[in-house]
């Protein structure tokens, strides 16, 4: 990890020279404060330090390398694939990515509306795999995008030894409509301790004049009864207030959310090895906050948010996640 570090380093201060044809180096800063106000109390944290190197060898050839310094507390390589352009509109990588799959949970952490992801992103749609991916683009009175793959379903870690009989895939469409309403439908299949487990995902957004609304519906489905259906829904507004020429802060952008879970597995078996175990309780949340942009927006935020859960009579709530205050500083460069 230190010698990746050191790599990412050298190769930044080589494309300060700008130099043709070296790799265009980004990264992405997210602190935060948080105050739980049950029972007051608070943390700091680094949720995000990530690093990036991207580049184009040929008119053909592309690719990407993403680590994260402090993916709560860990280092974490994510990204590392290679892209071929077939032709126009078609290409091909492989390697490892974030699967093609929901809205939100595709969103990387610059990308974020919010100090913290919906349910649907965080814990039912966030997977990252090993495989290959094919997209295509093409236009039939509107601009669409298919992109499908083939993934090994062993996460990050563990692609040594790992071989498998069932390969797991993940397809999505994006369709652009007239006016900035854009629609998006995907489907995904992983196989955790050999149980199949089927995802498929709805959401229209409308992006236009500085106004974002957005609404998703996420069904995951365990087979041989391992564990109940999950129903997930993520639906947010936000809208971009321009301030004046000589304000240091660009754009005020207040924005509200509401997102819900059922009780969600993530796939690990139950002591008596039938069932899969209960990993979050059915719960529902209201976010509410603001925005001010420094800069472009997702470009340098400050996010002030304020989050109310709601819970079953029964349900445990997990120690991050109960009524509190997030301030976020996000720096994208």
């Amino acid at each position: 990890n230190v010698v990746w570090l050191l790599l990412m380093m050298s190769v930044w201060i080589m494309a300060q020279e700008n130099v043709k044809g070296l790799p265009q180096i980004h990264g992405t800063l997210r602190g935060k404060y948080e105050l739980q106000t049950e029972g007051m109390e608070h943390r700091f944290e680094v949720r995000t330090a990530r690093l990036s190197v991207t580049g184009d060898l040929t008119d053909v050839v592309s690719y990407k390398a993403e680590i994260d310094l402090c993916d709560e507390g860990k280092i974490k390589m994510l990204d590392a694939y290679s892209r071929l352009q077939l032709c126009k509109g078609l290409n091909f990588q492989i390697g490892q990515m974030r699967v093609p799959f929901t809205i939100d949970a595709h969103r990387s952490p610059h990308q974020q509306y919010f100090a913290n992801r919906s349910f649907i992103a965080k814990q039912v749609g966030n997977v990252r795999d090993v495989g290959l991916q094919m997209a295509y683009s093409f236009n039939v009175g509107v601009p669409v995008t298919i992109t499908a793959g083939l993934f090994n379903g062993s996460g990050l870690t563990d692609q040594k030894d790992y071989w498998t009989h069932s390969i797991n895939f993940s397809a999505k469409a994006q369709v652009a409509f007239p006016k900035g309403f854009n629609l998006v439908l995907s489907a995904q299949k992983i196989k955790p301790n050999d149980v199949n487990v089927m995802m498929y995902d709805c959401g229209l957004y409308y992006h236009a004049h500085g106004l974002h609304i957005e609404g998703e519906y996420l069904f995951k489905h365990y087979s041989k009864g391992m564990f109940q259906d999950v129903n997930a829904v993520d639906a947010f507004a936000s809208y971009d207030i321009r301030c004046g020429k000589n304000s240091p802060v660009r754009f005020v952008t207040p924005l509200i959310r509401y997102d819900f879970m059922t009780d969600h597995s993530d796939g690990k078996i139950n002591e008596n090895g039938t069932s899969f175990q209960l990993t979050d309780h059915k719960r529902s949340r209201l976010t509410g906050g603001v925005t001010l942009s420094l800069n472009k927006p997702f470009v340098t935020d400050f996010r002030i948010n304020y989050e109310k859960y709601f819970y079953g009579y029964d349900a445990q709530p997990k120690p991050s996640e109960k009524d509190k205050f997030v301030v976020e500083l996000m720096t994208r460069f």
